[in-house]
């Protein structure tokens, strides 16, 4: 292997915490990976890289080689990319995880246009609610909803989408229908919680200005958006949640918007990408194709979304 694949191997080994992902993700022989890193840290008169039988991770020395080699490979990427038809015709495998509803209800519904227009680029997505390690397992951005917590990425703002609290017409039929905030204390909700934490959010309302958490009770929580829905549709409790998931729902009055008095505050949502490595090309027209698309579904993309949400 030549010193450019050397140093490739070796950050995807550190960023994988294993020889066999680095090297499949070059698509060489794990024996392959081995030799070379020993090649590298005789060549450096260092050890680079601690081994354990689960887990390999770089010494001291081994992390601040790779921070150097981040920024060496970044630059290569950044000085490839400047050439207009590598910018204006991007290739690869691009690496993306979506929120369960925003994949199946935003981005895949418009996914053939994303491939018409850059061809030599291969999606891999893959969905869910829970956290994702970008850099551990390879994905190159995700989109998610609510403020970000990770200080490690970079968020662009997409959108702020609007929220309603809403319930089945069997649950407002047996508790009654709330109509000013101090009626929340006699009803129940869904709970609703996170990998990070497992207390169920509270359902917010704007009251004189200011963001009002109101904490009701509940009998059942979830940490999925679809059983969330599910469970309101059941008559479990009174839900707080993005208009556009219950579209269908609201039109054929199987869920019942409440408080419209009361608004709810817009939930933004983010793309959020690593912040030590270079916009590789293709993230950057995935990042941009999908700003449009939050756009014209919410109306509010970037800086605008980012400052309603502030509001």
């Amino acid at each position: 292997m030549d010193r450019f694949d050397t140093l490739q191997l070796f950050v995807r080994i550190v960023e994988q915490g294993s020889f066999t992902k680095g090297a499949s993700m070059l698509d060489i022989p794990r024996a392959t990976a081995t030799y070379a890193i020993k090649e590298l840290e005789a060549r450096l008169s260092t050890r680079l890289l601690e081994r354990t039988t689960r887990h390999v991770r770089p010494t001291l020395d081994g992390q601040a080689f790779y921070e150097r080699c981040v920024r060496i490979l970044g630059d290569i990427d950044d000085a490839e990319s400047s050439f207009s038809h590598q910018s204006a015709n991007p290739r690869g495998v691009l690496r993306i995880d979506l929120h369960g509803t925003h994949a199946t209800r935003i981005v895949l519904p418009r996914v053939d246009e994303f491939r018409t227009r850059y061809p030599n680029i291969e999606l891999v997505v893959s969905s869910g609610d829970r956290l994702v390690d970008l850099v551990r397992e390879g994905v190159d951005a995700v989109i998610r909803a609510g403020h970000p917590r990770d200080s490690s990425l970079i968020a662009r703002p997409l959108a702020v989408m609007p929220q309603i609290v809403c319930a089945s017409p069997a649950y407002l039929e047996r508790a009654g229908t709330p109509r000013t905030p101090d009626d929340l204390a006699t009803h129940e909700a869904v709970g609703f919680f996170s990998n990070t934490s497992q207390s169920s959010y509270a359902i917010e309302l704007n009251v004189d200005r200011k963001v009002v958490e109101f904490k009701l009770r509940n009998w059942i929580s979830v940490s999925d958006a679809e059983n969330y829905v599910v469970c309101a549709l059941r008559g479990a409790g009174l839900i707080q949640l993005p208009r556009f998931h219950v579209e269908d729902e609201l039109a054929n009055a199987r869920l019942v918007e409440v408080m419209r008095q009361w608004k709810s505050p817009g939930l933004p949502v983010n793309v959020l990408y690593p912040q030590h490595r270079q916009l590789a090309p293709r993230v950057r027209v995935f990042i941009e194709w999908a700003a449009k698309l939050y756009a014209e579904k919410f109306g509010a993309s970037g800086k605008e979304a980012a400052k309603a949400a502030r509001r």
